[in-house]
């Protein structure tokens, strides 16, 4: 069985929660990790979470979603609490889409940080073009402490090494599956198995042979068999050791 660590069941247009994960688990997609990106979705995502026993959800408010104001520490922890919620996340850092100066960026992202290691969740880290910012914060800020996934990695293999070393889990999305991936695919050859997540980020991203159409968290099962064959292992393998290795990650997440 598989784990789809990082979807959104909730962005995907024409279609409910209830057939995305019905549809995963007939592909062989045991679990999925629900992504949440704000708080104005939160209580909806919590609301429907409880009707599914392999569904687990995060907190957290995306690096580029604006707010008129930003909520305490407190708040973010009291509704992290739930034992629904297995991760802070998706947070980080985004310069791609935010542009000036990214000081509340950062302090969003500290702030994720604080709640996470108040509560022993981990971290779900969102980076994209904001690498060398995104691992200070992530040293300066002791977030080995709590460890977590970087998501939907698209880095070389000495950033790999550096996530690593920070305690932190590499997490490969559709994107490994791309012709054109080639430095991504030689780090998926190269990284420990023991290391290794899967993850639609459904509905965006999807792999070959469905790419530029809207993903699903059962296509999850092509990240994995695509990986399975750059290493030149079975599925099997692929899919028990990141299966093995999201349980272990997130300690409060009941299989």
């Amino acid at each position: 069985m598989l784990v789809d660590s990082h979807c959104h069941l909730d962005l995907a247009k024409d279609v409910q929660p209830a057939e995305l994960v019905a549809e995963a688990v007939a592909q062989g997609v045991s679990h999925c990790l629900w992504v949440s990106v704000d708080l104005e979705r939160f209580p909806k995502m919590l609301k429907t979470v409880q009707t599914f026993d392999n569904v687990f959800i995060s907190l957290g408010i995306h690096p580029n979603t604006k707010l008129q104001q930003e909520p305490d520490v407190a708040t973010l922890v009291t509704l992290a609490n739930d034992p629904k919620v297995i991760a802070i996340g998706e947070t980080g850092l985004d310069y791609f889409r935010s542009h000036g100066d990214m000081t509340w960026q950062k302090q969003r992202f500290r702030n994720h940080l604080q709640v996470a290691k108040e509560i022993g969740k981990p971290l779900i880290i969102h980076m994209r073009e904001a690498t060398q910012d995104t691992l200070e914060i992530l040293r300066t800020e002791n977030a080995a402490q709590v460890g977590g996934i970087l998501h939907c990695f698209v880095e070389d293999w000495d950033i790999a090494q550096q996530a690593m070393d920070l305690g932190f889990y590499i997490s490969f999305s559709g994107i490994v599956t791309f012709k054109q991936a080639k430095a991504l695919q030689e780090v998926a050859k190269r990284l420990p198995l023991e290391r290794m997540l899967v993850e639609t980020d459904s509905p965006y991203l999807a792999p070959v042979p469905h790419r530029g159409k809207t993903n699903q968290p059962a296509y999850v099962r092509y990240v994995a068999q695509f990986i399975a064959e750059l290493r030149e292992e079975s599925l099997e393998v692929v899919a028990q050791a990141t299966t093995a290795n999201f349980f272990r990650l997130f300690k409060t997440a009941v299989a």
